[in-house]
């Protein structure tokens, strides 16, 4: 499974040069998350994990006023949100392990997201305590994360069709499905100074490829990005 180096190194690259075909197989959880933010009151948003910058930019685009901060630890990742991002003025990119990240003085963001950005910390818990201790007092965290990869046809359609199906090492190392446990996810957030702590189910479909040759697209997409 993936982790923070394999993000920092050639996957980084890969999923840098395909964020467009990703933004669209996610585009349905991006719209569920705004939605989401709908019930926080905030004016500076941290997105952890932020990647190529599309959840960023749809805060920013929709609340002009609100100021967005993305922080990622891939270099190809940022490069790639700071160009998409270099027209809107109240957006801005860093490259930053949001792990150890310190909010700038008197600017402490008051709603923290991310769209599948949180299970790659080494140490979660002291790093959910650091964004605590970030972020403004009463501040928001919204974030999605992958459940089981049983229910996930994502993972489990495509490894079917392998010759030889990948071992699964630690579930709890980091990876896709570190979060996958909903107890821990909670006793994590609890620990770590997050409180009015609710987690609820979200299915979508992934929209893979599209066009004349959905099939072909979609093989090329998955043979790029693993």
């Amino acid at each position: 499974m993936t982790d923070k180096r394999e993000w920092q190194g050639q996957t980084g690259t890969t999923w840098a040069e395909e964020y467009r075909r990703t933004d669209r197989s996610f585009g349905p959880l991006t719209d569920h998350l705004l939605a989401l933010t709908r019930g926080f009151v905030f004016e500076r948003v941290l997105d952890i994990g932020c990647g190529a910058g599309e959840l960023s930019l749809a805060i920013a685009r929709g609340r002009p006023d609100t100021t967005v901060t993305g922080v990622d630890i891939s270099p190809p990742l940022i490069a790639a949100a700071q160009g998409r991002g270099a027209n809107l003025p109240n957006v801005s990119f860093e490259l930053a392990d949001a792990a150890q990240w310190q909010s700038p003085s008197a600017s402490a963001p008051d709603l923290l997201v991310s769209r599948h950005g949180v299970m790659f910390f080494d140490h979660p818990l002291a790093a959910f305590a650091n964004l605590a201790a970030q972020a403004a007092p009463g501040a928001g965290l919204m974030f999605s994360c992958f459940r089981a990869m049983e229910e996930n046809p994502f993972f489990t359609q495509v490894v079917r069709l392998l010759p030889v199906p990948p071992e699964r090492g630690d579930p709890l190392a980091p990876g896709p499905f570190a979060f996958a446990d909903a107890t821990r996810v909670h006793n994590i957030l609890a620990q770590s100074g997050w409180g009015q702590i609710a987690l609820a189910p979200f299915d979508f479909p992934m929209i893979a490829g599209s066009g004349a040759d959905a099939i072909a697209e979609t093989i090329a997409y998955f043979a790029r990005i693993g």
